[in-house]
């Protein structure tokens, strides 16, 4: 459960972490621009869609690396189930045995006396 916050908030900052320096980079271009408002336009389109394009392959790997942990911890849980499943049907056997050995001791002692 603290994996997936951690990689949500990592998701999460990965994405303002590029909006905010996607809005600082363009606000600089239009402040500092030495061309023309329409090549400056132009420039401002472009360098928008190539950081359209980052986010995009930032959430796409983010959201991977999420799935693939979410399959890893899924794994691990049914491993883990598995295994105290296991543990819980050999303590009901020994149970059983040591129950068996008892009743085995009270035949005994009936027949004794």
């Amino acid at each position: 459960m603290a994996t997936h916050n951690n990689n949500t908030n990592d998701m999460r900052s990965i994405f303002v972490g590029l909006l905010i320096g996607g809005l600082a980079g363009a606000s600089t271009v239009l402040l500092f621009a030495p061309q023309p408002g329409k090549q400056t336009r132009a420039q401002i389109m472009q360098k928008s869609l190539e950081l359209r394009d980052q986010t995009i392959h930032t959430l796409d790997d983010a959201v991977a690396s999420f799935n693939s942990n979410t399959h890893r911890i899924t794994a691990e849980v049914q491993a883990k189930a598995e295994e105290l499943q296991l543990q819980g049907r050999e303590l009901v056997i020994k149970q059983l045995d040591q129950l068996e050995a008892a009743v085995e001791a009270g035949k005994t002692a009936i027949k004794g006396s």
